[in-house]
């Protein structure tokens, strides 16, 4: 598709960016930040349950939630939970080192930081939190970032706790290990104001990198998560939970708007047929007595299992679960996917339907089936098998997602998968799951406080990229430079130490890069290290030929010591050098005697390299490079 096929789509998209801060505490307790392990000391069970709101009504997603009957286990470390977290004890105040960090990166946005911080909880519906709520509060409104020419606007920033990994949701238990619990996070939010997916891409890795350019977040996976929101002309807005990886935005937000796009269709189709949500029709029955000897693997287990087989008839449907939605997926999805989430039939697949081309029950069976509800030609049949509350909750969600495709598209948070598509997680929390938290008093922000962060505040990084292009730095370099823990070292060498600005940005990225690719442990090489090594090159105590030398020697020993830094050899010393090369070179049979120099200069290198520029010895040699005629 082209920008003009994404523009007559009104395609539409917006991010909310969430990053962990790289602090060494969480962020309401003082349990430490970072430390992962599939250990633990205990398992805590909770069952999640909807309570009314101050406004008297329910949240869809807790009701949600509650259809599913699910067991949520918690896996706890004493090492990394406490109390807090399991909601047993109030909050600490909030982590000033955290507050700090996000209060400067919203400086980087250009961001009106709030003069008042407020701690608000959002409801947290999923389990992924114990307490059903997570502590957030927002810190910054109304930023920006240059893109392609033009602005897109930051709408806003919070600072909040992170949730829990998950290990396993399986029927009716999901499994969290708790040690993510509670780190310190970032919320960016963006205005919708990209037009095609790859303008979602490009305009989250300006924020990632803007972000990561501080060295005080965290890197690795799942320390950043992007919430991909999009929409069509006539659609809804839909959020894409928990994209791991910048480069899936753009085929995860093409495939969504295909969905929007074809499911519109459908329901234009629905409307041809006379189906609306005011005449729809649909109808359920157990039909476990007319299948009692089927040939199909899951109905056949289903039967020895003496499980419960329903089906639901979808009155003028047929032909339509084999509607095409995403690529390579069908409107049968977003059903399996409903009964997979909230019926919890999470074994695949959960659902048969008489529009499936493949082999599944065998004719005879589905005319009997037919016949027995009662449908005709132009119905679609959809069998689903489980538990009799299992099926009675699938069959309800069935009729639900059928009824839906005649309003077009309906409001939920969808799950991003591996190949690009996207399948159902839950429907889309009210706008009024946040209140505020009567544990924690506002936090005022002083001018003089700003003025301090200020001062560690990197340049921006794009501010930087046109800096190195004027130097003439390698292309290959100015990107990952320009947000690297080096940049500041970076430019003290050149401008204070007057380094050639080529040769400092290979031996901070080309050379770290090449030790790291040997599988060296590069984490010795930090900005001390690598200011020493440079001084020495600058001072003309190191060769640069031997920059790369003393970084590896200094992961060979496992520390930096100032031997590292060979002290340039005498005159004299590198003369005896050169006369006992010569006389070596003279006990030599040399067939081509053209490649004399060349052969010295290797001999004389070999002792010396490292502890002398290889220009200052081809001076002595009179070696110019070039074989002699």
């Amino acid at each position: 598709m082209t920008p003009e096929d994404y523009s007559q789509i009104g395609f539409k998209s917006g991010l909310e960016i969430h990053q962990q801060l790289l602090t060494d505490k969480k962020l309401f307790c003082r349990c430490p930040a970072g430390q992962y392990g599939k250990d633990y000391n205990a398992e805590i069970l909770r069952h999640m349950r909807p309570t009314l709101s101050e406004m008297g009504v329910y949240d869809g997603t807790a009701l949600m939630e509650f259809k599913t009957k699910k067991n949520i286990i918690y896996r706890i470390n004493r090492n990394t939970v406490c109390t807090y977290e399991m909601d047993d004890t109030p909050p600490f105040l909030m982590n000033d080192e955290a507050l700090d960090i996000a209060i400067g990166i919203g400086m980087l946005f250009d961001c009106n930081i709030i003069d008042e911080i407020h701690i608000a909880r959002k409801q947290y519906l999923d389990g992924s939190i114990p307490t059903g709520f997570q502590r957030t509060a927002i810190f910054a409104l109304d930023g920006k970032i240059p893109y392609n020419g033009k602005v897109v606007k930051i709408v806003q920033m919070s600072i909040e706790e992170d949730s829990c990994r998950e290990v396993s949701d399986v029927g009716h238990e999901r499994i969290y290990l708790a040690d993510r619990l509670g780190m310190p996070l970032i919320e960016t939010v963006t205005e919708p104001a990209m037009k095609t997916p790859d303008e979602v891409a490009e305009v989250a890795w300006i924020c990632s990198n803007l972000v990561r350019s501080t060295q005080r977040v965290r890197r690795g996976m799942g320390a950043a998560r992007e919430d991909v929101n999009v929409s069509v002309e006539g659609g809804t807005r839909i959020e894409i939970k928990g994209v791991s990886r910048i480069s899936l935005i753009p085929l995860l937000t093409y495939n969504e708007a295909m969905r929007q796009w074809n499911l519109l269709r459908l329901k234009e189709e629905l409307k041809t047929r006379g189906i609306t949500t005011e005449t729809f029709q649909a109808e359920s029955h157990d039909i476990t007595s007319i299948l009692k000897n089927p040939h199909y693997v899951p109905l056949k287990s289903a039967v020895e299992n003496n499980l419960q087989i329903k089906c639901v008839t979808l009155n003028g449907f047929a032909n339509l679960l084999h509607w095409q939605t995403q690529t390579d997926t069908y409107f049968s999805k977003e059903i399996s996917d409903r009964v997979r989430v909230i019926a919890c039939l999470t074994e695949i697949p959960n659902i048969i339907h008489s529009d499936s081309k493949g082999d599944t029950i065998t004719s005879s069976d589905w005319l009997r089936v037919k016949k027995f509800v009662n449908a005709t030609d132009n119905d679609t049949l959809i069998i689903v098998w489980g538990s009799d509350a299992d099926t009675e909750t699938a069959v309800k969600e069935i009729i639900i997602r059928a009824k839906e495709a005649t309003i077009g598209i309906p409001s939920e948070t969808r799950q991003a998968l591996r190949d690009g598509t996207n399948g159902f997680e839950r429907i889309l929390p009210g706008a009024d799951r946040m209140y505020p938290d009567t544990d924690l008093p506002p936090q005022k922000i002083a001018d003089e406080h700003l003025q301090k962060i200020k001062e560690w505040l990197p340049k921006k990084y794009w501010e930087r990229q046109t800096w190195y292009k004027e130097l003439g730095i390698p292309d290959d370099v100015i990107a990952e430079l320009s947000i690297s823990k080096f940049a500041a070292l970076f430019e003290k060498a050149v401008v204070e130490w007057k380094v050639n600005p080529v040769t400092v940005s290979v031996a901070l990225i080309q050379y770290v890069k090449r030790l790291k690719k040997e599988r060296r442990d590069i984490r010795l090489l930090d900005e001390n290290t690598m200011s020493i090594i440079l001084k020495a090159y600058t001072d003309k105590v190191l060769p640069r030929d031997a920059i790369l030398q003393a970084m590896q020697n200094t992961i060979e020993l496992g520390l930096f010591t100032e031997e590292i830094i060979q002290k340039s050899i005498s005159e004299i010393a590198i003369d005896a050098e050169i006369k006992e090369a010569e006389l070596k070179l003279a006990g030599l049979r040399i067939r081509n005697p053209q490649k004399k120099e060349h052969i010295l200069m290797g001999i004389i290198m070999r002792k010396l390299r490292g502890r002398v520029n290889a220009v200052v010895v081809a001076d002595k040699v009179g070696f110019s490079g070039k074989e002699k005629n």
